[in-house]
């Protein structure tokens, strides 16, 4: 998958964003991957994800999970965002005791998804990454800002928003966690981070 490669920032930063997707191959292994992608699910919540989802049903912030549990089907693409290393960890040794046998994609900087995969006794089986922005970049919003929207691989959390969300910050009518609350249901799919997108709406705010 790609929607979750995109994401910029420092390396400090994205240490604090790790993204679970759980996905049936069309034609191969999609009888019974409901049930199994549910089980994913419920083992992301578990241990407490700052946003999780389903793409076809929304995520926890828009949604809720017992709703988001009865729509999955055959065809879902499921999600979780967690904001260490540890609790990674922990997710991944958990996904290999369930056995799901399903196709399951961890995000993050390539050393550190790396030694996750080791601590849980792992080894990936491929690895993508994202080669960049290409075209008039000159047309791209701030960088800054650009952090903040790539943590939807879909584009559905517009620049403009962010930039409103920072004047809001800025004119203290709402706390940077509130201007993140505002974003996150935009992300249908479940994988936008709250936590870093206060984090980085709240050092733009002080610029």
């Amino acid at each position: 998958m790609t929607h979750t490669l995109h994401r910029q920032g420092t390396k400090e930063s994205l240490d604090k964003d790790f993204i679970f997707l759980c996905m049936a191959a069309k034609g191969i292994n999609e009888d019974g991957a409901d049930e199994k992608m549910r089980e994913f699910l419920r083992i992301m919540m578990r241990h407490n994800p700052v946003n999780a989802g389903d793409m076809r049903s929304g995520n926890i912030f828009n949604s809720n999970m017992d709703d988001i549990l009865s729509k999955v089907s055959s065809t879902s693409i499921v999600h979780g965002v967690f904001t260490d290393s540890d609790t990674a960890t922990k997710v991944l040794q958990d996904l290999k005791d369930a056995e799901l046998g399903m196709s399951v994609v961890v995000s993050g900087p390539f050393d550190s998804v790396d030694c996750i995969c080791e601590k849980a006794g792992l080894r990936p089986h491929s690895a993508d990454f994202s080669a960049g922005i290409w075209g008039n970049t000159k047309k791209l919003p701030p960088k800054e800002v650009q952090e903040v929207t790539t943590m939807c691989g879909h584009a559905m959390v517009a620049s403009n928003l962010v930039r409103e969300m920072v004047k809001e910050i800025k004119a203290r009518t709402k706390t940077p966690e509130e201007a993140a609350k505002v974003l996150v249901p935009q992300c249908a799919c479940g994988i936008f981070n709250p936590d870093r997108a206060a984090k980085l709406l709240a050092a733009m705010a002080k610029k």
